[in-house]
């Protein structure tokens, strides 16, 4: 039987050079060791992340005056009521700092653990996996702290005032809103990097994000009712905002990137 010809075999329209062999180019692994790949790069983002978290310890003073101050430019008088509560506020910024810091070697870890799954090809793409991840973490967590929380912050202090109240900060609630929001804006920005991937597997496509946009209008609105640290329509409309336009940035990536279908000959 005569070889087919190039493009023709199954794993070609996966993006892999004819002449590679997809036995020899995915790692065949049960599911035991899957679990125990899962626990070593966890173990892993954790060495990580205690790492950095020990760094960033020795800036902790700087840090907890330039958020003590930011927190207070948003209004209100910034206090504690718990002996442990500034404490504890020098301790959760060095883990949120480490965890910034960190961020690289744990978005590699990820990489690591879903590479024995991919083709030869395919895990050329650690580089830019790792790069653009820690960006688009980066670009939520800036958006948070530059835009979202500010803007949020703002509007809940603006009752001070009404009726003779005083809005007095509490250190451990203010910092744990601000934590949910930077981490969580931080994963809402990777949704072009999850598309990019669906898309060039061939899951989704351009044509199927836009048939179903008013439903992704909906699971978004949805979606950040669940995650939102408050149950209030000014907040889910912060964390909302940005989605649906990462979510129309997802379209054009799918536009570009995704797998084009082989011409009927």
């Amino acid at each position: 039987m005569p070889e087919p010809a190039p493009g023709t075999r199954a794993f070609d329209a996966l993006g892999v050079d004819e002449d590679t062999d997809a036995t020899e180019d995915r790692s065949r692994m049960s599911f035991l060791d899957h679990l125990d790949e899962l626990r070593k790069r966890i173990i892993y983002s954790l060495y990580g992340l205690i790492a950095s978290c020990i760094v960033m310890f020795f800036f902790w003073e700087k840090m907890f005056v330039y958020l003590a101050t930011y927190f207070q430019q948003q209004g209100g008088q910034l206090i504690y009521n718990r002996p442990m509560g500034a404490f504890m506020f020098s301790m959760y910024i060095c883990l949120l700092s480490g965890l910034l810091v960190a961020s690289p070697w744990i978005f590699t870890q990820v990489w690591l653990f879903v590479a024995p799954g991919l083709y030869a090809k395919e895990k050329r793409l650690v580089v830019p996996f790792v790069f653009f991840s820690t960006s688009l973490f980066a670009s939520g967590a800036a958006f948070a702290h530059y835009v979202a929380f500010p803007a949020m912050w703002k509007f809940f202090a603006s009752y001070q005032g009404l009726g003779g109240i005083q809005f007095l900060q509490n250190i451990d609630d203010t910092f744990s809103f601000y934590i949910w929001m930077v981490i969580g804006l931080g994963l809402v920005f990777q949704i072009p990097l999850l598309v990019y991937f669906l898309a060039r597997f061939g899951i989704v496509s351009a044509r199927f994000l836009l048939k179903h946009f008013k439903y992704a209008v909906l699971a978004i609105f949805v979606l950040s009712a669940v995650i939102t640290p408050s149950p209030d329509a000014m907040t889910q409309i912060v964390f909302a905002a940005p989605m649906l336009c990462l979510y129309i940035v997802s379209i054009f990536v799918a536009w570009i990137f995704g797998r084009r279908k082989p011409a009927e000959v």
